[in-house]
């Protein structure tokens, strides 16, 4: 005796609408009245009461449609819902959805909405008889309750109410509405590394000033006295290369001395150059974003002056610019 085994690869598969195969489960035919089920003709039936007393008054107020737009929450949506349940029996094929949710459960909401409406009329007149102590011959808005939450019971309670359920059963397996798929992860958006080159001339210049500057050390080395008088003392990046002297006020670097001349030409001015500064100082990026400090116990290379600011260059390769320029030594 042989027992078939059914394909899991087939039922894990997807199915879309059109496939029309793919069943929840084998149930017995489904009967009905009229082509409509007992669970539909209910709700028609419901909808009817609902529709004809919206004509009387409310009771401290006239009826329902001649208030304005009033009726929209209350009738419209309603009756939108239960016309869209009577259109799906005679054209199967036609309007399925109602933006991302089914029709039955477009009516779950349109029926439990126009209920806390009513309820919601309903304890404004408790309120106020209490405050007042008046009483009025009110019936419709109590019609109107009872009668709604027959229909959310009809709606948002028939999957689990022997009887009611068999109208959600044996269903044909569609896929979901796009807007009603569980949604993405989200993930925090990755910054952007900030990678700040230095320009190709300003690694050039610096080569070319550090070996102007070791040459006049070795130079000026010679002379007596220089180890006690001239104590070295460490750059910007703590290395024995482009170390500066500890200058008084009568000292400019050999390096500059030599490319003086003996006086100051525009040409001498436009290259790069060496300043300390008296304090602590931030040098900024074009971002304004601080990248590095310069204070007192190291000299820092000047690429460019600017004018009111020093394109700086660190020892790393960083560049920016010292705003605060205030008492700067120059060498």
């Amino acid at each position: 005796m042989s027992t078939d085994i059914p394909d899991e690869s087939f039922t894990q598969e997807p199915f879309t609408e059109e496939d029309g195969v793919l069943y929840e489960e084998e149930v017995a035919p489904q009967h009905g009245v009229l082509g409509f089920t007992v669970r539909e003709l209910l709700i028609v039936a419901a909808w009817l009461v609902v529709f004809v007393t919206s004509f009387f008054p409310i009771g401290w107020s006239p009826a329902l449609w001649t208030q304005g737009i009033a009726w929209i929450l209350p009738l419209g949506v309603p009756t939108v819902a239960v016309f869209l349940i009577v259109l799906r029996r005679f054209s199967p094929e036609g309007i399925r959805r109602v933006g991302s949710l089914g029709i039955d459960q477009f009516a779950s909401v349109a029926f439990s909405v126009a209920a806390v409406w009513w309820i919601q009329q309903l304890w404004q007149y408790v309120a106020a008889m209490a405050q007042t102590g008046t009483s009025l011959n009110v019936w419709v808005p109590w019609v109107q309750v009872v009668v709604l939450l027959m229909l959310v019971v009809l709606t948002v309670c028939a999957p689990i109410i022997p009887g009611l359920r068999d109208d959600f059963r044996g269903r044909l397996v569609t896929l979901a509405h796009r807007n009603a798929n569980p949604v993405r992860p989200v993930v925090a958006r990755p910054q952007p590394e900030r990678v700040v080159a230095a320009p190709a001339a300003a690694d050039e210049a610096l080569a070319a000033i550090e070996d102007e500057f070791v040459d006049d050390t070795t130079h000026d080395a010679e002379q007596p006295g220089f180890g006690e008088s001239m104590p070295l003392t460490g750059h910007a990046s703590g290395g024995a290369l482009g170390t500066a002297p500890e200058l008084d006020e009568d000292y400019v670097p050999g390096y500059v001395r030599s490319s003086r001349g003996g006086d100051e030409t525009d040409e001498a001015l436009g290259q790069p150059f060496w300043v300390l500064a008296p304090t602590e100082r931030d040098v900024f990026d074009e971002a304004g974003e601080a990248l590095f400090r310069v204070g007192p116990e190291a000299w820092v290379l000047v690429i460019e002056d600017r004018g009111g600011a020093y394109l700086v260059r660190h020892d790393d390769g960083r560049v920016g610019y010292l705003h605060d320029i205030a008492d700067i030594t120059r060498g």
